[in-house]
């Protein structure tokens, strides 16, 4: 495949480095993720994936979640049933 095509983007320095090092664990470049994910725009003839905006119960809880609020922990997979039927 002829790569000749330049493509420049300006990102959050954070979320690029964030993303960076995830690509390092799995071996592999920026421009590989780039040009993989572009492929499966291509075959997909659309994103790859799935993107909506969360209902307000979602949104809430995912806010809480990410803020350390109202959090659970469970010692084993029994437990957890218990609680969430409890």
């Amino acid at each position: 495949m002829n790569k000749s095509a330049t493509i420049q983007t300006r990102i959050d320095p954070k979320v690029k480095s964030q993303a960076q090092k995830i690509l390092n664990k799995l071996n592999i470049t920026m421009s590989e993720a780039i040009t993989l994910f572009l492929t499966q725009v291509s075959l997909n003839k659309g994103l790859p994936f799935e993107i909506k905006i969360p209902n307000e119960l979602t949104e809430e809880t995912l806010r809480k979640s990410e803020n350390g609020e109202e959090l659970r922990q469970a010692a084993n997979v029994k437990q957890l049933f218990k609680e969430l039927n409890g």
